[in-house]
């Protein structure tokens, strides 16, 4: 377990989250996936949710970043006010704003690196990871720039700047996706399996970018099924309630 010392402000508030899905092409069957979930996250540390596969890890990354939209309880983010200095904030809970203050946290409070990259047809890789810069308001020489330096890091070569990344092999889309979210250096990142796809030198420059984050003060909350990658960034390991996950096996097999 990394050790490293912590600012203590919290970011992340979790209360009494729950969730389930409603399959309505089975007469409304009710599919519990965890319950009265509670969750504090710190500046500085990286959270690692562990339990076993179908438990509802990425569930619960996605009810942290309002993809689902909670059956009940909390989800409240730190996040600065609009106007204010970097060091005004104020709470939001995300189960219950507005979807225009949802897009404003994530704009510039909450990132999010999934499995997947969405590509966007005919959008370069270069501007594709110098678009969150400019969408700031960066100037777009200076926002390319930054990008270039994120994908040399990453190893994608200068040859496929240019290019789409629609054709790209998995571990570059997942570089390309892994650049074009920590290039925004959000207060809050969200992973889920970011090194999944990745051959072990590229493995390691992710987990030394996220350590490098963390030792700016960004909280974490990530998904790592390998345990190599658990070790060397894990601050604590979150587990979701063994309970919950007997209670799903128990209506799958139902």
């Amino acid at each position: 377990m990394n050790g490293h010392s912590m600012n203590r402000l919290k970011r992340i508030e979790v209360r009494q989250l729950s969730k389930e899905f409603i399959l309505h092409l089975q007469g409304g069957l009710h599919m519990p996936i965890f319950s009265d979930v509670d969750m504090d996250v710190d500046a500085g540390e990286c959270v690692v949710i562990h339990a076993p596969s179908g438990a509802g890890k990425s569930t619960l990354l996605r009810c942290l970043y309002a993809n689902y939209r909670a059956s009940s309880g909390s989800v409240s983010i730190r996040h600065a006010i609009e106007g204010g200095s970097d060091m005004e904030t104020a709470w939001v809970d995300l189960t219950t704003a507005s979807p225009q203050k949802i897009h404003a946290v994530r704009n510039t409070t909450l990132g999010f690196v999934t499995q997947f990259l969405r590509v966007i047809p005919r959008i370069s890789t270069l501007d594709l990871v110098a678009e969150p810069l400019i969408n700031k308001g960066l100037d777009v020489d200076d926002a390319q720039d930054q990008a270039k330096s994120w994908l040399s890091r990453l190893k994608i070569p200068a040859r496929l700047w240019q290019v789409p990344p629609a054709t790209f092999s998995g571990g570059e889309q997942q570089r390309v996706n892994i650049a074009r979210t920590l290039i925004s250096d959000f207060p809050i990142l969200l992973l889920d399996e970011p090194t999944a796809s990745l051959d072990e030198g590229n493995r390691d420059t992710v987990i030394a970018m996220i350590q490098e984050a963390c030792d700016r003060g960004t909280a974490v909350v990530g998904i790592f099924h390998d345990e190599y990658v658990r070790r060397a960034l894990a601050t604590r390991l979150f587990p979701l309630a063994a309970i919950q996950s007997e209670e799903l096996e128990t209506w799958t097999a139902a």
